[in-house]
């Protein structure tokens, strides 16, 4: 009798099908509201991470501020100063010119107040004189108690972060000096997360402003930054300025927006550092992670489910034969059964891979385990992962994709790998290894050709750009210089006009290969574009760098192959703290002068 027409195989099938359309049904609107629990997740993350990075920003300023004011209260000629009523206004004004110039305060202000609470001198006004004694209680705090101290707060000009100092003498309070920074460069520094910043005061102490910094106002509340985007100011007054006064956040027309309480001394609530920062700028990796684990798994049970059912209408097929082997045996990607140690059995699709010996007896002889030809490369399996068995690793990490690299025959293969328990008792795991060779050879040649100029086969400008961010991070943390150099081909466009566009490619490679010699395998040669070039020496300084650029530029002069051609250089180096955009800017100006001074010659900057 067909099996096919049995009735009891209908009646299976249609309830297998029915099941798992309600199965799926329940299943997908489980990941769904799991995804929007998640995104709720994400975003209380995001403006927690938010809140912590400006106070972890206004309290490292803080400290820095009150280093500042700590050096300048021991100076003696303040003292004096302050005693005689007779401040040194130039003096101060070339200090915050010095301070502006060497250090990240580009708007730092001077207060010296005596013990009255007088104030002496304001760097930024000549406004003085005026008793703060009953509009600053931290300056009375300060004075009763002579001890430091860093806080925001607001007074008769703006709100900002503030070191307070007593200046002291024979263990007696003479003055007070007082440095006061903004919350500019903070903005500015969560800018480039595009972060915007609006920096508002509440109106108890918008009132008290006498004589207000920025002179911006938004329905009575003091704005106390300066670059405020319109549009954000716009949305506020639109919206209700007191809407985002709270420690929370909201979501609201693609923007995820955050306050942050600025509080003085005394923990009073002196206004709100409040953020927009674009939903589309904030990373979805775990989401879109949990969505793809979570079909794949659905997936994968389906798949299990109608390999279970395979496995009974094979075995009402086929009673006579071992299904299992039969089912390995067939399948398109290689199973091999082990026992964490040894193989003991594979499918016949491992010997369209492994064709070199005859059986597995042979294989096992040789090998034994099949990890032994896993390539230790990063990011992919081996023998041992994290101190654990690569089966071990693998059975305790199945959310994560792994895969093996495998050198056989001359021939290197990828495949992703997952493991299962098949006999508890015997321990006994299956291993089923899934061709991704040609995945992984087109990732890697694509990954190539994103990086490296396809005229003269060196680094493109987004392989120096990698390249110069991993050098600088190295450099930061072993100590050790970094001299880049910009190179230039003097009338390259000279070149092309009179030559041709063929032989200007032709004088582009033959040169490149030419530097590509002098250079160690240490450095890094790129090209920017057009006839520009820039080399990474790690190791080296200025000094060292200008070296080499003119050992390269005498080289290129005396070559003439293809066409004479000479070359103008800009050498610079690594600036402790700087970022590689200004570094490359640096150097590029050095070449501007190079060229400009005549050509031909290595200018250091």
């Amino acid at each position: 009798m067909n099996i096919f027409n049995n009735r009891k195989i209908y009646i299976f099938l249609a309830s297998f099908i029915s099941i798992l359309m309600v199965a799926s049904y329940y299943y997908f609107d489980f990941v769904n509201a799991k995804k929007h629990e998640m995104q709720e997740e994400n975003y209380k993350h995001q403006a927690t991470s938010m809140q912590s990075r400006v106070a972890q920003m206004i309290y490292e300023k803080q400290k820095a501020t009150l280093a500042i004011a700590l050096v300048l209260s021991q100076d003696q000629r303040l003292i004096e100063e302050i005693k005689h009523r007779k401040v040194h206004r130039q003096y101060y004004k070339e200090l915050v010119k010095k301070l502006k110039q060497d250090t990240e305060y580009k708007n730092i202000w001077f207060n010296i107040i005596d013990k009255d609470l007088n104030s002496v001198y304001r760097s930024w006004t000549n406004r003085r004189g005026d008793d703060l004694t009953n509009v600053r209680a931290d300056l009375a705090e300060v004075l009763k108690t002579k001890k430091v101290l860093y806080t925001i707060s607001s007074g008769k000009f703006t709100v900002a972060i503030k070191a307070i100092v007593p200046i002291m003498e024979s263990n007696r309070v003479v003055g007070i000096l007082e440095l006061i920074s903004h919350f500019n460069s903070i903005e500015k520094g969560l800018k480039k997360s595009k972060i915007d910043s609006v920096v508002m005061l509440n109106k108890k102490h918008t009132q008290k402003l006498q004589y207000p910094f920025t002179e911006t106002f938004l329905e009575g509340y003091y704005i106390a930054n300066f670059d405020v985007p319109k549009e954000k100011l716009e949305y506020l007054q639109r919206e209700g300025v007191e809407n985002y006064f709270s420690t929370g956040y909201k979501i609201e027309n693609g923007y995820m927006i955050v306050s942050y309480p600025i509080v003085d001394f005394n923990k009073e609530t002196l206004g709100y550092y409040i953020m927009f920062q674009k939903l589309a700028d904030i990373s979805t990796d775990d989401e879109e992670f949990f969505i793809f684990k979570w079909v794949a798994i659905g997936f994968i049970f389906i798949l299990i489910l109608a390999g279970m059912v395979n496995l009974v209408l094979f075995y009402l097929l086929a009673r006579q034969k071992s299904y299992i082997k039969n089912i390995i045996d067939s399948s398109t990607n290689i199973v091999v059964i082990n026992d964490k140690n040894r193989i003991i059995d594979v499918n016949q699709t491992f010997f369209k891979y492994f064709s070199k010996e005859k059986d597995i007896d042979e294989f096992k002889d040789r090998y034994g385990c099949i990890c032994e030809l896993f390539v230790h490369e990063e990011g992919y399996i081996t023998r041992y992962m994290d101190g654990e068995l690569w089966i071990d690793y693998i059975l305790n990490n199945p959310e994560k994709r792994n895969k093996v690299k495998i050198n056989y025959n001359n021939q290197s293969y990828y495949f992703t790998v997952g493991v299962s328990l098949v006999s508890e008792e015997k321990g006994y795991y299956s291993a089923i290894f899934s061709d991704v060779t040609n995945e992984e050879m087109y990732k890697i040649k694509l990954e190539k050709l994103t990086i490296t100029d396809s005229l003269t086969n060196i680094g493109n400008r987004r392989f120096y750009k990698t390249k110069i961010e991993e050098t600088i991070s190295l450099a930061k943390r072993y100590k050790f210089p970094i001299a880049v150099i910009m190179i230039d081909i003097d009338h390259f466009k000279r070149v092309n006009d009179k030559h041709g566009h063929g032989v200007g490619d032709n004088v582009l490679i033959e040169y490149t290969k030419l530097i590509s010699t002098m250079i160690r395998e240490a450095d890094i040669f790129c090209r920017m574009g057009g006839e520009e070039f820039v080399i990474i020496v790690p190791y080296a300084d200025a000094q060292k760098g200008a070296k080499l650029a003119e050992k390269v530029r005498k080289k290129v002069a005396e070559h003439k192959v293809v066409l004479p051609i000479t070359m103008s250089f800009g050498v610079t180096e690594y600036i402790l703290g700087e970022d590689s955009d200004h570094l490359l800017t640096r150097a590029d100006e050095a070449l501007y002068q190079a060229k400009a001074n005549g050509r031909n010659q290595v200018v250091t900057r």
